[in-house]
């Protein structure tokens, strides 16, 4: 079954966001976008998410700045525009928006919420983590969580983290910096895949290795099953 486009109600107006509808009163889970906006690969991990059981919502985060951008990684003149918009990005609003889209989700689920994001969102999984009601969430290849560090003693409910351990925009002391500040917090597990480079679950894209995406992607179904059941 195909999702949809949806309005979620935010403080600053409606933003769209795509839909896939899970079994009647499923747990829900927030797909939160890289910086190439709702694209193909967005909605297709929803459309996974909801044949695994789960109703996913991917909010269009890029709205205040542009509606509907939908961008392809591997095109250079794309990524560069991609960048441009991450630089108008107010991740604290984006943080709120996710906050909007967990409480459409909540409305028609079984109350419990997740949020897993990639690249950009990865970042802002682990915000979501720290400054929302979420429930459980999940981060591939973040950028710049360790210099948010300061943000994990607000951790309250349980996060997952996938680290490619070749990222190219996630180098190895800034990987050691996560780990270490993290270490001793229980809620927080941390996967780290030494051989990948970043966005290694994006199916289609220059550094896909689908063994590890699909070893992170059983991880994140599991992780969801046993926090958002």
């Amino acid at each position: 079954m195909a999702g949809q486009v949806i309005s979620i109600k935010t403080k600053d107006g409606a933003m769209g966001g795509y839909f896939a509808q899970g079994p009647t009163k499923a747990p829900g889970v927030v797909v939160i976008q890289e910086i190439f906006g709702v694209n193909s690969g967005i909605r297709a991990i929803c459309d996974r998410l909801a044949g695994q059981g789960f109703s996913a919502l991917a909010p269009d985060l890029f709205w205040r700045i542009e509606k509907g951008v939908e961008l392809n990684a591997d095109k250079p003149e794309e990524f560069q525009r991609a960048i441009a918009l991450m630089g108008k990005f107010d991740q604290a609003k984006g943080v709120e928006d996710i906050q909007a889209s967990i409480a459409t989700l909540r409305k028609d689920s079984t109350g419990k919420v997740g949020a897993v994001g990639y690249c950009l969102g990865g970042l802002l999984a682990y915000l979501v983590a720290a400054r929302t009601d979420c429930d459980a969430s999940v981060g591939y290849y973040g950028v710049n969580i360790d210099q948010k560090l300061d943000e994990s003693k607000h951790i309250k409910k349980p996060l997952m983290l996938h680290i490619a351990g070749k990222g190219q925009f996630v180098p190895p002391a800034a990987q050691k910096k996560i780990q270490d500040g993290l270490a001793n917090n229980p809620l927080v597990t941390i996967h780290v895949y030494p051989e990948m480079d970043h966005a290694f679950a994006r199916v289609g894209g220059a550094h896909y290795d689908k063994a590890c995406a699909d070893l992170a992607n059983g991880r994140t179904a599991t992780f969801f099953r046993q926090h958002l059941s």
